[in-house]
C-alpha cells in the first residue's frame, strides 16, 4: 500500500464561524511532510472546525488554506478529499463488512493491501470479515483510520484518534503515526491527549 507523493498544507489567519459564533480565531498552522502536528485546546476552541475546513466541510470566512501552494477553496472538493484523509472522531460505518468500508470508493485494493492497512490501524487481519456497524467505538475509530489508509492520502487529518482507545493501542497508533511521518507523510491531530502529545508530537499549536 503505496503513499502518494506528500503534500503539506499552510493555512494562515484561518476564521471560521459556525451559527454566527466565530469558532476558530485567525489560527495559523502548518503541516510540512514527514511532521506530526498536534492541535491542543479545550474543548470548543476550534480543533474539529479547523480541520473539517482543511477539507472544505465548513467553510471559512477569512484567510487561507493551502495544499502544496494550491488554494483548497479553488480545488474540486471530492479531490480535494481523495488527496487529504480525515479520521472523524466519530467514524461514520457503511453497511457491510470492514472490509467492504476499506474497499468502497478503491479500485484494485489487493487482500494483502488491506490486510496491512488493518495492522497499522492495530487491528488483525481477521477483522476484515467483521459487520462494521456491530464494532465499538474504539474499533470503529481504527477501522476509520484503515480505510484513510487504504486511500494513500497525501495528508493525513485526525480527530482526537485515541479518545476510545486503551493506553497500549493509542501506542500503537502513536508509532504507525511515526512511522507515516518518518515515511515523509504529513500529519495533522487534534489531541485533548497530553500524554500522546509529549510522545508523538514534532510541534503544536495551541488553540484558544
Amino acid at each position: 500500500m503505496g503513499l502518494r507523493p506528500a503534500a503539506g498544507l499552510d493555512a494562515r489567519a484561518v476564521v471560521v464561524s459556525l451559527g454566527g459564533r466565530v469558532v476558530v480565531h485567525g489560527v495559523d498552522l502548518r503541516v510540512p511532510p514527514g511532521c506530526v502536528v498536534g492541535l491542543l485546546g479545550a474543548s470548543g476552541s476550534g480543533k474539529s472546525t479547523l480541520l473539517r475546513a482543511c477539507v472544505r466541510l465548513v467553510e471559512i470566512e477569512a484567510g487561507t488554506i493551502e495544499l502544496d501552494g494550491e488554494d483548497v477553496g479553488a480545488l474540486d472538493a471530492r479531490m480535494l478529499r481523495r488527496r487529504v484523509g480525515l479520521v472523524a472522531q466519530t467514524p461514520v460505518m457503511l453497511p457491510g463488512t470492514v472490509a467492504a468500508n476499506l474497499r468502497y470508493g478503491v479500485a484494485g485494493l489487493t487482500a494483502a493491501a488491506l490486510h496491512a492497512a488493518l495492522g497499522d490501524a492495530g487491528l488483525p487481519a481477521s477483522f476484515a470479515g467483521r459487520v462494521a456497524d456491530e464494532l465499538s467505538g474504539g474499533e470503529r475509530a481504527r477501522v476509520a483510520l484503515a480505510r484513510a489508509l487504504t486511500r494513500a492520502p497525501e495528508l493525513l487529518l485526525l480527530d482526537e484518534p485515541t479518545s476510545a482507545l486503551d493506553h497500549e493501542t493509542a501506542e500503537h497508533i502513536g508509532a504507525t503515526l511515526r512511522r507515516l511521518a518518518d515515511g515523509g507523510l504529513g500529519i495533522c491531530l487534534a489531541t485533548h491527549d497530553l500524554a500522546f502529545a509529549d510522545r508523538w508530537l514534532d510541534r503544536r499549536v495551541a488553540l484558544t
